[in-house]
């Protein structure tokens, strides 16, 4: 009897290992025959950054070792290996792992040009998103897909989780206030991944022109819109970790205040203080940093605030940041800046604040476009 009971236990641990196994989070990265196939003969280009890895190996160090025919490499906002500052200017370089060129696709060039792509036949995408419409790497995505279209170029996306994916809210974007922050009719979390994304912008004719995008997805496996998911590096010099990109879509639109969220410290996204509101209990002081902000909003100044290192974070774009210091903040007339409104997609947002509006009422006002989002949004789906 002993025996029996040591044997079903055995099998049933040898069961719930190869259920494991099966359920493991495949990314299409990591579908590195599948994409060796699809890469074949072709002169391949790479939209890349830091975040494009496979193990702990570049993407581009690994298909070049696959004997991949990688001819080029576009880097976005923050360079291709990632280390550029928010805003400091990427000039073309030559990868010194690959000995391939960087293009960069920040500042004046967002969009690959026809002699860019003129010796490549296939582009490759594969950057970590974290799920919000002002996160820039969706809007080089966007030029990516209307370049290829133009230039009769295939895009290949590998596809990554998107560790905002549970939930779809905030106002959408205001045609009149479409910029690189904010570039299609879509919420502040989209909950959609990196590929589905993709889908949405060529099948919505959102390109310049209608033109489509000969556009492949490589799926991952075993991941759930619901999914709980930890990056494995940051995503971008200023998210320095799972805290910080749960709280992003609510606390980037202090970048549209004068208040400091925390840019100039190793807690970007994680703390919240202005220098009038010394009434607050902790404080920080925003000073340059090399490799992620060189000119901090108010650099030197003794900032007194709120600490969200250990906050609960909802799953919601939360207002009670933004109304909470708004209502704190004793110059009222100079808490808001103009790139409010471009942060946030519409007028409206503010003028609500400003009127005193309580966060379940402004909430209720972004309902009819949310649900027309969402029945949109259903068609490019991908994942449960």
């Amino acid at each position: 009897m002993i025996r029996l009971l040591v044997s079903v236990f055995f099998i049933s641990v040898v069961l719930s290992c190869q259920a494991q196994r099966k359920d493991k989070l495949v990314l299409g990265a990591e579908q590195l025959t599948d994409i060796a196939q699809r890469l074949k003969g072709k002169r391949v280009g790479l939209v890349v950054n830091n975040t494009a890895l496979v193990g702990k190996t570049h993407l581009a160090d690994t298909l070049q070792s696959l004997g991949v025919n990688l001819v080029k490499i576009f880097g976005p906002e923050h360079g291709f290996r990632g280390d550029a500052a928010d805003g400091e200017l990427v000039k073309d370089s030559i990868d010194h792992k690959t000995g391939v060129l960087v293009v960069s696709l920040y500042g004046k060039n967002k969009k690959p040009t026809p002699t860019q792509l003129k010796d490549v036949d296939v582009l490759v995408f594969d950057i970590q998103d974290v799920g919000a419409r002002f996160y820039t790497y969706i809007s080089t995505l966007h030029y990516v897909l209307e370049a290829c279209a133009e230039n009769g170029k295939k895009l290949i996306v590998l596809d990554r989780p998107n560790p905002n994916a549970s939930y779809v809210d905030g106002p959408i974007l205001q045609p009149e206030l479409k910029s690189f922050v904010g570039m299609h009719p879509i919420p502040i979390t989209h909950g959609m991944t990196i590929g589905e994304y993709a889908l949405m912008i060529n099948g919505e004719g959102w390109l310049e022109g209608g033109v489509r995008c000969e556009l492949e997805i490589v799926k991952m496996k075993h991941w759930k819109h619901d999914d709980e998911y930890s990056l494995p590096v940051k995503p971008s010099p200023n998210l320095p970790n799972d805290q910080a990109v749960r709280l992003y879509p609510s606390i980037c639109l202090f970048e549209g205040t004068n208040i400091s969220l925390g840019r100039g410290t190793q807690m970007p996204f994680l703390v919240l203080g202005s220098p009038e509101l010394k009434d607050m209990p902790f404080t920080f002081t925003p000073i340059p940093i090399k490799g992620m902000s060189l000119e901090p909003p108010l650099k030197n100044k003794l900032c007194y605030g709120m600490d969200l290192r250990e906050v609960n974070v909802e799953r919601k774009v939360d207002l009670k940041y933004v109304l909470t210091f708004y209502k704190m903040y004793p110059d009222k007339e100079h808490f808001f800046t103009k790139y409010f409104d471009t942060l946030a997609g519409t007028t409206e947002l503010k003028q609500q604040i400003k009127d005193g509006l309580t966060e379940d009422q402004i909430r209720v006002s972004w309902q009819a476009g949310l649900t027309e989002f969402k029945t949109k949004r259903s068609k490019y789906l991908l994942y449960p």
